[in-house]
């Protein structure tokens, strides 16, 4: 890759290649053990992952020392910023109690209590990660109807599971008919009978999606999307495509799931209240316990009560770990407060704003889509509404500006152009202004890139 670079680009390069030299060292020792250095390969980047070893507030340090202002937060798992003090105290108490029963505690039902109030759902049963979340919603929306088939939305992701890890990233000779996309399979090792059974439509086309599911509809189980797709950088779904969605699912009897494991940690009420459309089921995780591996699958009744001995098979070791439960419990009452939002919804516009009047000075070429406390910038011309919009976007200059700021001690957000910024209880006005004054200098060097790289289903 980095031979195909215009040369700030490879300037930029090398520049972090100084500074990360432990980072390198641990990559290559790494690499001997573990397949690409890494045990997620969202955190593989080019020229090779930083290793980070402390985190505090709103910054991190890597290998090297380094210092970072954190927009990523661990791909908006921490609203809550690293180590939360009031989350360092409850979890050092927990940790002397135990950290896992393989029964029941009493603070699960007072977490239940706390979710189903705030996200307006009539059940939940607790998994450990979002892909847990959705695995099992699909599972449990397929029982309640008796169906088979599943609608996903091309571009968007719900974890690394067979059933849905379909479509995220389908290069372009695999596609299809944008109006009538292919399933294509996003992994060697899925087969052909679980990707027949994901069914795939265009993001933001409700038109389309409707005639899709007119061929399935006696065999539909479900609908699943992020209303706010967030593999696609920060792309709302518009209120008449949720809305009609509601209606598609009512009129046929598929269930329709929210994948709300960012949306429920960045918005107070989540995503449904954004919308102020319910769905039958839930699926809530990452920042809605600090950080700890924590997912809610949280619905209707009718629907939850499927699950259970001789029923719908749901079950984890670390499922409901007290650990993780306290740490929930002092999330959301503690920490992720409506105050908070409110004053992290104005540091999200401020941030954003401040984007945009950059791209307008320095003339480049550049969309901000934002919304609450998340958003990205898109090298492009064109707003991006779904997948085919997404990929017109410069994979060259994103690469510029990700690796330009981490050279100026800012990780703007996640590894990946479609990814998206998190802004936590810990950042301040302070923290925003040198984001923005970093990318004040970097728009410099991203407006000379010409050359271009892979495109996006290569990284």
């Amino acid at each position: 890759m980095e031979s195909m670079l215009v040369d700030p680009v490879k300037v930029e390069v090398e520049r972090l290649q100084v500074k990360t030299k432990m980072s390198k060292i641990l990559f290559e020792a790494s690499r001997r053990r573990t397949p690409w250095g890494v045990h997620s390969n969202y955190r593989f980047i080019d020229p090779y992952p930083i290793y980070f070893n402390r985190g505090e507030g709103s910054r991190l340090w890597d290998a090297d020392g380094n210092e970072y202002i954190d927009f990523n937060m661990a791909f908006g798992a921490l609203v809550t910023g690293h180590a939360h003090p009031k989350l360092t105290e409850a979890i050092c108490d927990q940790i002397r109690k135990g950290t896992v029963y393989g029964f029941e505690s009493p603070d699960c039902d007072e977490l239940a209590k706390i979710i189903t109030e705030r996200f307006n759902v009539d059940m939940v049963r607790f998994s450990s990660t979002g892909a847990e979340g959705t695995m099992h919603a699909i599972r449990i929306a397929r029982a309640y109807r008796n169906r088979s088939k599943v609608l996903k939305f091309e571009g968007c992701y719900h974890g690394s599971h067979d059933g849905l890890l379909v479509s995220v990233h389908p290069p372009k000779e695999k596609q299809g008919d944008p109006r009538r996309p292919n399933s294509v399979s996003c992994s060697p090792g899925i087969p052909e009978d679980t990707i027949r059974n994901t069914v795939v439509a265009p993001f933001n086309d409700l038109e389309a999606t409707r005639t899709i599911v007119e061929t399935y509809r006696d065999d539909l189980a479900a609908i699943i999307l992020e209303p706010i797709a967030m593999v696609m950088g920060f792309v709302p779904g518009t209120p008449d495509f949720i809305r009609g969605l509601r209606e598609i699912a009512d009129e046929t009897g598929a269930v329709l799931i929210f994948d709300e494991v960012k949306t429920s940690g960045k918005f107070y009420h989540g995503v449904s209240d954004y919308y102020h459309i319910e769905p039958d089921v839930k699926v809530l995780a990452k920042a809605i316990a600090g950080g700890y591996p924590l997912s809610v699958i949280g619905g209707k009744r009718e629907i939850m009560e499927k699950i259970g001995p001789g029923l719908v098979a749901h079950a984890g070791t670390f499922n409901s770990n007290p650990l993780c439960v306290r740490a929930a419990i002092v999330t959301l009452k503690e920490i992720l407060t409506e105050d908070a939002f409110s004053r992290l919804y104005k540091l999200g516009a401020l941030l954003a704003e401040g984007y945009q009047r950059i791209i307008k000075s320095k003339d480049l070429v550049a969309k901000v889509q934002w919304g609450g406390i998340s958003g990205n910038i898109m090298f492009t011309d064109k707003d991006v509404t779904d997948y085919r919009t997404l990929q017109m976007a410069s994979i060259g200059k994103w690469f510029a500006y990700f690796v330009a700021m981490l050279n100026r001690g800012v990780i703007p957000f996640g590894t990946a152009p479609d990814e998206q910024w998190t802004i936590s209880v810990a950042h301040t006005e302070d923290d925003i202004k040198r984001h923005l004054d970093a990318f004040d200098q970097v728009a410099e060097i991203v407006r000379g890139v010409t050359e271009e790289l892979p495109s996006i289903e290569a990284l």
